[in-house]
Order: C-alpha cells, then sequence, then structure tokens
C-alpha cells in the first residue's frame, strides 16, 4: 500500500515525542497526508522550529505526568494516536545502571505509553482508531541499546498484545500496532557510550523511513490490522545480529 496525498484527510492524528526525531518526522507526515495534527513534547519550541509553517496543534507535555497527559489528551475523537515519545541513559550496561536511571528509562518509555494510551482510549474507541508505538528491534533481540531501555521496549510490545486482544474482545475495533526499528539517525544516538562515526549516519535508518511506516499503519483501513512491523537498516544489522 502506498499512503497517498490526502489519505488522511478528515482523521484525527495525536503524535508525542514531537520535538525531534522520529515524532517530529511523524507529525508533519501525517499533517501533509490531510490529517489534523496535535503535536505533544516537553520541548515546544523545537517543535515550533521543526513545524515550520504547517498548521499543527503544538501543546507541551511531558507524557510521565499522568494528570497533565490526560488533560492533553481529552479529544472527542482520536484516529491515530502514535506513541514516539523515549529516551535512553548514556550508562546503560547493567553494571552502571542506577536505580535513577531505571526509574527514568521506565517512566517515560513504559509507564509514558500506559498513561497516553489510558487517557486516549474513550476517543480511540469512539472513532475505532489505531495506536502505533514506536518500539524498537532491541525489544526482541539483543543489542548495545542496555537491558533498561530493552526491558522498556520488550515491555510495551507486550502492552500491546495484551491491550489489542483485550479491544478486539470487547469489540471496539481499536488497534494496536508496534514499530520496531533498528538504528536510527535521531539525536538520541548522543547518548551512547561510543556516538556512531559519521560515515556510518547515512546507512542508518532515518526518521522519515520510520515515519512513513506510521503514517502507512494510520492509513490503513479498519477491517486491516499489522500488529508488528520490524525495520531494520540493509548494510549495519539484521535480525539476529543488530549491533
Amino acid at each position: 500500500m502506498i499512503v497517498t496525498d490526502g489519505a488522511l484527510s478528515g482523521r484525527v492524528a495525536v503524535v508525542t515525542g514531537a520535538s525531534s526525531g522520529i515524532g517530529l518526522a511523524t507529525a508533519n507526515r501525517l499533517h501533509d497526508l490531510g490529517a489534523s495534527v496535535t503535536a505533544l513534547a516537553r520541548r515546544r519550541e523545537a517543535m515550533a522550529e521543526g513545524v515550520g509553517d504547517r498548521d499543527i496543534d503544538l501543546r507541551a507535555l511531558d507524557v510521565t505526568d499522568r494528570e497533565a497527559t490526560a488533560a492533553a489528551l481529552d479529544h472527542e475523537r482520536i484516529d491515530a494516536l502514535i506513541l514516539a515519545a523515549g529516551t535512553n541513559v548514556k550508562d546503560r550496561v547493567l553494571a552502571g545502571l542506577s536505580p535513577e536511571s531505571w526509574n527514568a528509562l521506565m517512566r517515560t518509555n513504559l509507564d509514558g505509553v500506559y498513561h497516553c494510551v489510558s487517557a486516549a482510549l474513550p476517543a480511540l474507541r469512539a472513532a475505532q482508531g489505531i495506536v502505533v508505538i514506536v518500539g524498537s528491534v532491541s525489544g526482541s533481540w539483543p543489542d548495545v541499546s542496555g537491558p533498561g531501555y530493552q526491558a522498556t521496549k520488550a515491555g510495551v510490545l507486550a502492552f500491546a498484545r495484551g491491550a489489542a486482544l483485550e479491544e478486539f474482545d470487547a469489540g471496539t475495533g481499536v488497534r494496536f500496532s508496534v514499530v520496531a526499528p533498528g538504528v536510527v539517525d535521531t539525536p538520541i544516538l548522543e547518548n551512547r557510550p561510543n556516538v556512531p562515526p559519521p560515515e556510518q549516519r547515512p546507512l542508518m535508518l532515518q526518521a522519515d523511513d520510520v515515519a512513513e511506516l506510521c503514517a502507512f499503519l494510520a492509513a490503513l483501513p479498519p477491517r486491516v490490522h499489522v500488529p508488528e512491523l520490524t525495520v531494520l537498516p540493509t548494510q549495519l544489522q539484521a535480525l539476529g545480529r543488530t549491533s
């Protein structure tokens, strides 16, 4: 399926983590396909710069704040909820992972997904909408992202599977999809203990690549459900060897 211009006309989309990287690229792509987009992120100024003159509703939000998240997602209907907020820490190996770092990973990467979905569920049900969670291949296959980060990404995959089954049994029409990319050239790479060399960056997935997959899922008709999509940079990774 090719996502064509106007494919999301009349749809309401909400994107978290939209100040940079995958979230920002996805918010822009959904808007350009005709959706009415609300973009949420901690850094509103960065969003404003990134969306340019697009008519996107920009709101500051930290997804770890449950009450603020509930207020931000108080919509009548949401056709597509794209959850791209995420973080990692520099000292990520198990021997150096502090309790504070562990909690920070859990609060943003896992608790944040729960806060957003639980707040948006009535609006998603009203639209028979879709939740797209930006996970990571590291949730299924080990890599250098660290056991804390990997635990959160495995957690959102399990969360999406369980939530999708419940919504199916309830007959609400709400679908859950997880996009699991390999290494993506985004600002989060700067938190790596060893920042990838510049010559590797063009070989990595780009934020626009993942945004296109999110748009593809958002544009699918309600009769179609794609639970999980794994996407890897051809020249750098393969399943089972993602480092």
